[in-house]
């Protein structure tokens, strides 16, 4: 039985792919990596701003020294907040299924963004509260789809009160998202806000929906 759900957070509690997907590519094109729409969400969906970095210099037999990569980073990060700062949105159905999944289950973030956009975003729509854990980029040493964030999430939960890795739900828009709850012994639940549900439903994800409206957390309860 699910004890637990684990939400991503970009493109599942907050609609802000777009943004992300923009950030990354003004500052790849000053830097002179050129990163279509169709590449984004093929390859860098799901994966945090330090690893999208690594992988887009790879991708163009570029160099990338630390001192660079974090400046990138920051860059990517301020450019993001400058975006969303007049147009934050939930995903459909978000408010209102968190609201009642806290009623029922226990409830956490496993996410590769950056904790102060976590917290602002949070902040904004008053829903931090709701949250017993929240594992951001910076708290673990690797990002999807290696499972560090859903296990240190589950390892956080745990120590409050017991309970299963099995118990644990987790609720994706990527593949890389879906690769790392399955790797920490989790299932996937995708909402086909990032990529098409054809996709999705070809991963064997135990659902696929096309976001949180119009569905209960009670649907949950038996994955």
């Amino acid at each position: 039985m699910t004890e637990a759900l684990l939400f991503d957070f970009n493109g599942v509690l907050v609609d802000d792919e777009a943004q992300h997907c923009e950030s990354l590519q003004v500052v790849l094109a000053d830097e002179g990596i050129a990163l279509s729409d169709d590449e984004y969400y093929t390859v860098y969906l799901g994966i945090d701003d330090r690893m999208s970095f690594v992988e887009a210099f790879r991708r163009a037999n570029r160099t990338l020294t630390s001192e660079h990569l974090t400046r990138l980073v920051q860059a990517k990060s301020q450019i993001y907040q400058d975006l969303v700062a007049a147009s934050w949105r939930m995903v459909a159905g978000a408010p209102e299924f968190v609201s009642d999944a806290g009623r029922r289950f226990r409830l956490g973030i496993v996410s590769g963004a950056l904790r102060r956009e976590i917290d602002a975003a949070l902040s904004q729509f008053g829903i931090a509260e709701r949250f017993e854990t929240i594992i951001a980029a910076e708290d673990v040493p690797r990002c999807k789809p290696d499972p560090a964030g859903y296990l240190t999430a589950h390892a956080a939960l745990d120590r409050r009160g017991p309970i299963s890795v099995r118990a644990c739900v987790a609720i994706e828009d990527s593949l890389h998202g879906l690769d790392a709850a399955r790797a920490g012994g989790m299932a996937g639940v995708m909402l086909a806000t990032s990529l098409p549900a054809r996709t999705l439903r070809a991963s064997g994800a135990a659902l696929v929906w096309d976001s949180l409206a119009g569905h209960a957390p009670a649907e949950l309860a038996e994955l």
